[in-house]
């Protein structure tokens, strides 16, 4: 396998969330060139929320290459999600894309139905459109920011799934996006690792919940990953020593985690509910 880059320039530094990444000079890798398909997702639909970059981007593709139609909802990054839709017709998928806010109830329902309409069903639910705004002192996390922290990064998990299980059946299943930062924490991604930590509650409940309906629910929880929302977010000095602390000493690329979606939403994960992966570089997590 190819080597990952170890290091990035605090020059990638964006200055409005949740980041482009048609204009990241360093790319990052959303599929390995060695990955084979199996044709793990053959005629399934899914749905992913931030699906037009980063990890989302990854597992579009991904899913797309094992066989999955694609449906792409994203905040305003046209270029991007014009570049994901491409690519997933490039592999002979259909993709369609929904602009809009998912804190918005109103545009996650409208997006569910469209995607039932456009495809006739829905088998995936990807949740993993999320941001995050660093802050050293945690007494300067005002109301404003809290509110809309949670607003984007949890209560579109509850909305798009409501919506979605409308439709949903045995075999079916529901993916969350949560972070490594849920398990050790985060001294200024406070608010968002409180985020991170309900996806995983929400996870294992709603699993819990769906179970005797034989739908699933599970999670992934990516350690440093090299995605436009970082240039976004952190400032120079961070980018430059992102993803150098865990074990294996750098961050990941959103090619290394898709495989972690696609083995979930596939039969080989059948016996699997109410579990997150952990995808992290060699972060030991306890819980």
């Amino acid at each position: 396998m190819k080597a990952k880059p170890r290091s990035f320039s605090g020059k990638e530094k964006q200055s409005k969330q949740p980041g482009i990444e048609e204009k990241m000079s360093l790319k990052p890798e959303y599929i390995n060139p060695g990955y084979k398909a199996a044709g793990k997702l053959i005629n399934k639909t899914a749905l992913i929320t931030g699906g037009d970059s980063g990890i989302g981007r990854a597992v579009a593709l991904h899913f797309a290459i094992e066989g999955a139609d694609v449906a792409i909802a994203y905040l305003n990054e046209d270029t991007d999600a014009l570049e994901t839709q491409k690519l997933v017709e490039d592999a002979g998928r259909k993709c369609i894309l929904f602009k809009g806010d998912v804190s918005k109830k109103e545009f996650c329902d409208r997006i569910i139905k469209q995607t039932i309409s456009k495809f006739g069903e829905l088998n995936i639910l990807v949740n993993n459109a999320a941001q995050q705004f660093p802050q050293d002192d945690f007494l300067k996390i005002s109301k404003q920011q809290l509110e809309k922290t949670f607003n984007i990064n949890i209560l579109p998990y509850f909305f798009l799934s409501q919506a979605a299980l409308k439709h949903m059946t045995e075999g079916d299943n529901i993916i969350n996006t949560s972070s490594v930062t849920a398990y050790r924490g985060s001294p200024h991604l406070i608010d968002y690792s409180s985020t991170k930590g309900a996806i995983v509650s929400f996870t294992r409940s709603l699993s819990e919940n769906l179970a005797p309906k034989m739908i699933r629910v599970n999670a992934v929880a990516p350690g440093p990953v090299w995605t436009p929302l970082i240039v976004a977010s952190f400032d120079e000095k961070e980018i430059r020593e992102f993803g150098k602390k865990v074990p294996m000493g750098r961050a990941g690329q959103p090619s290394e985690i898709a495989p972690a979606y696609v083995f979930l939403a596939s039969e080989d994960a059948s016996y699997i509910t109410g579990q997150v992966v952990h995808v992290n570089g060699g972060e030991l997590i306890n819980g």
